[in-house]
């Protein structure tokens, strides 16, 4: 049994600002963006599981909706796409609670919902909210623990865990996820030492968190590590963050990039120097459709990534912004159809 097509396009909604709607059309807007997504062939939508933006997209004073609520309602508004956080802070929610939550997302999705789930990393949120913010050692071993107990809770009759951080006893969870085998289990991040081995060891899908060159050597990684659980590549999903900015031409693809650039208050003109323009677009994927399409179908295959996760920051105010894209993805295979 593969993993490897759970996730081959997916659309990341990273930001609720900027997107020239005041607040009470956030939700409306975002709604179109799915949508979107899943009329032009995306098989999955993820949302940030976050309460504060993060710091280097705005802060605390930018609008931010709660993921699963968020989620929800997106739910009721599509009929297709696989729908989950990438990735929510094991620290945020018991995680039995958690487990129940994605659940229900499940159920109302009709089997949809991906549990994507990480070590956590914003302290001001913590800090802000209330929620403790262990020592890293800590919030992997939670990590660890909590895993365990979303597995059992997605596929067993009754869940027992005397974990550390956790414990649950003799746990039911009616009804259960209608996905087959329960909501696959995804761990975000790219960490050598910690965080690959345990996706390694207990997940159904791992996102990478990199830039795009560092992709090889993240594979390699993660290859010692499945050898190392006793599991076949075919038995995870790889995928990579990513933000795109394509379009038919040169001109356009340059265009966006320069729009993009003075909607985040920066002078376009700074694009004009190779070294501005190569660290704004380390960790894009930039260049015409025919351009991405090589890129990408370089990226994945027998041997490398099975999909991305895409933002499109240089699309987000336009609610049909993922059609926008979708001819590359169409061309390297990504989407089909």
């Amino acid at each position: 049994m593969t993993n490897r097509t759970l996730v081959r396009a997916a659309l990341q909604m990273p930001t609720f600002h900027g997107l020239g709607v005041p607040d009470d059309g956030i939700f409306e807007h975002v709604s179109s963006y799915t949508q979107s997504a899943e009329r032009a062939g995306f098989d999955t939508v993820f949302v940030m599981d976050h309460f504060y933006q993060l710091i280097f997209l705005g802060g605390s004073r930018q609008p931010m909706l709660e993921g699963y609520m968020l989620l929800s309602a997106l739910a009721a508004r599509t009929e297709r796409v696989n729908l989950g956080t990438l990735v929510t802070g094991v620290t945020y929610r018991n995680p039995a609670m958690l487990g129940k939550m994605i659940t229900t997302l499940d159920v109302v999705s009709r089997g949809r919902a991906i549990c994507g789930i990480g070590a956590a990393w914003y302290e001001e949120e913590h800090r802000a909210f209330g929620f403790e913010f262990p020592s890293i050692t800590q919030r992997f071993e939670m990590l660890d623990e909590g895993v365990q107990i979303l597995r059992g809770m997605f596929t067993q009759p009754q869940t027992t865990v005397t974990g550390r951080h956790f414990h649950t006893e003799d746990l039911v969870n009616v009804p259960a996820p209608l996905r087959a085998g329960g909501p696959p289990i995804l761990i975000g991040g790219s960490g050598e030492r910690k965080t690959i081995p345990l996706a390694a060891r207990v997940a159904d899908a791992i996102n990478f968190n990199c830039t795009v060159d560092e992709v090889p050597h993240k594979l390699a990684v993660l290859d010692r590590a499945l050898d190392a659980a006793g599991r076949s590549r075919d038995s995870i999903n790889v995928t990579l963050l990513a933000s795109l900015v394509t379009a038919p031409t040169e001109k356009e693809v340059d265009d966006l990039l320069r729009r993009m650039v003075a909607g985040r208050g920066m002078d376009p003109a700074q694009l004009d120097d190779p070294g501005f323009r190569s660290g704004l677009t380390a960790r894009m994927i930039v260049g015409t459709h025919a351009e991405v399409a090589d890129r990408l179908g370089g990226l994945c295959g027998e041997s490398g990534l099975d999909g991305l996760s895409f933002m499109l920051p240089a699309h987000a105010a336009d609610p049909n912004g993922p059609a926008a894209v979708a001819p590359a993805l169409r061309e390297c295979g990504l989407i089909v159809g």
